[in-house]
C-alpha cells in the first residue's frame, strides 16, 4: 500500500538534494551517464533496477565514497559536495548504509554506534552519550548495547548500521538494499522503521530489489538501466511502463500490474 498521503507536502520548497548531469566512467564502461533527479524534505524516492545498473556507483558518487562524479553536479542543502570529503558530506546531514552488513566485529554494538557519533559527526561528552543512547533505543538496540557486534543476527546488524547512520538526525538517509536477506516479517519492521524515519523529518533515498517494499513506500520510483535514468515519477505509473517491464520485470506485465495495484 502506498504511503503517499501520510506525509507533510514539500512541493515548492528548495531541493534538500540536487542531482544534475552526473556521470562517471570506468575506461570505455559508463557506470552512471547523466543522472538527474531531485529530493525534497521528507521526500522518499525510490531506486530500482537491475544488477549493474550503476544504483550503488550513483549512490558513491553522491556521498563521495570512494570516489567523485567525473561529470555533473551534486548539491545538498544548497551546498555542493561533489568534491567534498564524506565526513564533511555527513556533518551536513547526509547519512548511507551499504549492501554489505559491516561492523566492527570485535567492537560493542555501543561502541559502533559511538564511532558514528565522535568520528562522523564530531560529537564527544554528553552530547555524543546523548546521541548514542537516543540511536539504540530507536533501533531496539539498548539491551544489547554491551554485546561485540559479532554476535548480532543479520537484522540486528543491519540495524546496527541503521543506528550508527541516524546517530546525529541526518536530513536525508541512503539505504542501500537494506532488506536483502531479511525474513518477511523483519522486512515488514524494516518498513515500519523507514516510514518512522520519515516521520521523524528525513528524507529517504533508497535502492531495493524487493519490489513490494520499494514501490509500497515510495512517492517516486526511479529506474535505472546500463547506468541511464530510465523513468522517474510516481510508483503506479511507473510499474506500468512497458520500457520498466522489459527492462527489469523480464517482460512480467502481471507482476507490473500486481505492484502498480
Amino acid at each position: 500500500m502506498s504511503m503517499q498521503g501520510s506525509r507533510m507536502q514539500t512541493t515548492g520548497s528548495p531541493p534538500l538534494l540536487e542531482v544534475a548531469s552526473v556521470g562517471k566512467s570506468f575506461g570505455a564502461l559508463a557506470a552512471v551517464a547523466d543522472v538527474s533527479f531531485a529530493l525534497r524534505e521528507r521526500d522518499i524516492l525510490g531506486i530500482a533496477g537491475p544488477n549493474g545498473a550503476g544504483k550503488t556507483t550513483l549512490f558513491n558518487l553522491i556521498t563521495g565514497t570512494p570516489f567523485f562524479p567525473d561529470s555533473g553536479r551534486v548539491t545538498f542543502r544548497g551546498t555542493r559536495i561533489d568534491r567534498m570529503a564524506p565526513h564533511r558530506i555527513f556533518r551536513l546531514g547526509l547519512a548511507r548504509t551499504f549492501q554489505k552488513e559491516a561492523s566492527f566485529a570485535n567492537l560493542t554494538v555501543e561502541q559502533n554506534v559511538s564511532l558514528g557519533a565522535t568520528y562522523g559527526a564530531g560529537l564527544s561528552g554528553r552530547a555524543r552519550e546523548r546521541a548514542v543512547d537516543a540511536a539504540l533505543e530507536r533501533l531496539d538496540l539498548s539491551a544489547m548495547r554491551r554485546q561485540p557486534a559479532s554476535s548480532l543476527t543479520v537484522y540486528g546488524t543491519k540495524r546496527l548500521m541503521l543506528a550508527s547512520a541516524i546517530v546525529v538526525g541526518p536530513k536525508l538517509l541512503m539505504l542501500d538494499e537494506p532488506a536483502s536477506g531479511l525474513t518477511a516479517s523483519e522486512v515488514a519492521d524494516l518498513q515500519s522503521l523507514i516510514l518512522g524515519f520519515r516521520d521523524d523529518g528525513m528524507a529517504i533515498l533508497l535502492i531495493e530489489h524487493i519490489l513490494p517494499l520499494l514501490f509500497g513506500i515510495s512517492e517516486r520510483v526511479m529506474v535505472m538501466d546500463f547506468g541511464r535514468k530510465l523513468i522517474e515519477g510516481p510508483p503506479s505509473e511507473v510499474a506500468r511502463d512497458q520500457r520498466v517491464i522489459d527492462a527489469y520485470l523480464g517482460g512480467q506485465s502481471e507482476a507490473a500490474h500486481a505492484l502498480a495495484g
